[in-house]
């Protein structure tokens, strides 16, 4: 892994803090802003950067009334806090980098109000071999789908930037940023292999720009 300041797989924290958001998940490699404002959250970004600065995102399983404690998905993201910018307003901007998935083993019992989790990050040691899949002949294909997404969807990215990052990390970019269905979200950050995670997303990527061109048309 290129980032020296992102942990070995040998060294990700056996707790971890987790940020229950529908939409919002982080792949290795990947980086996501988030803007923080409830108490407790701004208590757990306090207490991760005196610890790892590791956070997990983790989706709900379904829209839970206020006040009460959200079921989540098993399968989650963990981000390494790598800006963090405090508003005169009370709230704090951070950019989590995306280091490894993780699936939650059992929910630990925490005193500041964020919830703590036992995180197992066996299955996922492949998010720190960027380079065992990076298979060019699906390229052209691949960005070809991507770009006619884009314009059905009324989307810019910089595909140029995009074609510079080994392959596997375009797939992790792209689960992170596009506004994918959570559920879409979901079935591919569960996914293990970087063939998987292909498939899934260019599957995606299909429908939803015929879905798009199909609004168009309406």
């Amino acid at each position: 892994m290129q980032n020296p300041f992102l942990p070995s797989f040998e060294h990700l924290p056996s707790t971890l803090p987790i940020f229950p958001l529908q939409d919002a998940l982080v792949m290795p490699g990947a980086q996501l802003p988030l803007n923080i404002f409830e108490p407790r959250y701004l208590e757990m970004i306090q207490a991760a950067l005196a610890t790892h600065h590791l956070i997990g995102m983790v989706q709900p399983t379904a829209v839970t009334k206020e006040g009460t404690k959200e079921k989540v998905h098993t399968t989650g993201g963990a981000g390494r806090i790598t800006f963090y910018n405090e508003t005169s307003d009370g709230r704090i901007e951070i950019m989590l980098t995306g280091v490894c998935r993780f699936d939650i083993k059992q929910e630990l019992p925490s005193r500041h109000g964020y919830r703590l989790v036992e995180p197992d990050w066996h299955r996922f040691v492949s998010d720190y071999e960027f380079s065992e899949w990076d298979d060019a002949s699906n390229k052209p294909a691949f960005f070809a789908a991507l770009e006619n997404y884009l314009q059905s969807n009324n989307l810019e990215m910089n595909q140029d930037a995009l074609k510079q990052l080994p392959f596997a990390q375009v797939l992790n970019v792209l689960t992170t940023l596009l506004p994918l269905h959570h559920t879409d979200k979901q079935a591919i950050i569960e996914t293990v292999t970087f063939s998987e995670r292909f498939l899934l997303l260019s599957s995606t990527i299909e429908l939803m720009s015929s879905a798009g061109q199909s609004h168009l048309r309406h």
